[in-house]
């Protein structure tokens, strides 16, 4: 353990009065974080159909006035996102995740959108990525931090357009947790938008999220007053 970090923990233990764990408090903590314990599902996502949890996420999204777009091919995409900044007048141009499941989508048959990939600087007004997850319980969308995927995309710009897959729709939060251990081994998540926390920054004002059926992308829109944001490690 660094220094530092020692330090850390020792000014949360002396905040608590108390010193230490004893060594079979510690083994009993440690035993219990690692055995990933699930916490209660709600039947009301657990009990559908892959057809179910799509329609429940897109139901639990706009109630919060997210905006979603059901797509049927990845080419159908770059058409949706300029159909919606249209819509919404806003430009048609956007800075967008460098993700190779995002390249793979044909861009160039849209050649009016103009498209720069990395990070989101202060004067982006629209992002573009994709996600993690869609947790259909509460609508929320899982969003890694990672080389292809700057969170500067998922806070900086007004309006953020993600793509979902259909297969990418997954029940309850546990079933994203599990899909992000078997798939990282660290990571930084941010949770949007069924969260009622900020920690850091203001999320968009805008989701718009494709969601469409080549193995099913969509897309969702945050609306400019959801400025409620999780992040956790």
């Amino acid at each position: 353990m660094s220094a530092a970090r020692e330090r850390i923990l020792a000014d949360i233990r002396n905040s608590l009065g108390r010193g230490r764990l004893d060594p079979d408090r510690e083994a009993e903590l440690r035993a219990r974080v690692a055995s990933r314990r699930r916490n209660p599902l709600p039947a009301r996502a657990t009990a559908l159909d892959a057809r179910g949890r799509v329609e429940l996420f897109i139901a639990m999204a706009e109630e919060v006035q997210a905006t979603v777009a059901r797509i049927n091919s990845p080419e159908g995409v770059p058409e949706e996102v300029a159909h919606y900044l249209t819509a919404e007048n806003l430009a048609a141009e956007l800075v967008m995740a460098p993700d190779p499941g995002l390249d793979a989508i044909p861009w160039h048959s849209w050649p009016l959108l103009r498209i720069r990939r990395g990070r989101a600087q202060s004067e982006d007004g629209v992002s573009l990525t994709g996600c993690h997850a869609a947790i259909a319980e509460t609508g929320t969308l899982m969003v890694v931090s990672g080389p292809r995927t700057p969170t500067t995309l998922n806070f900086l710009p007004e309006t953020q357009i993600v793509v979902v897959r259909r297969d990418q729709v997954v029940a309850t939060y546990e079933d994203g947790w599990d899909l992000l251990r078997a798939g990282a081994c660290s990571f930084s998540l941010n949770r949007r938008p069924g969260q009622h926390l900020q920690t850091a920054g203001d999320p968009p004002h805008r989701h718009h999220a494709g969601r469409g059926s080549w193995d099913n992308i969509g897309s969702v829109c945050v609306p400019p007053d959801l400025r409620h944001e999780a992040a956790a490690k």
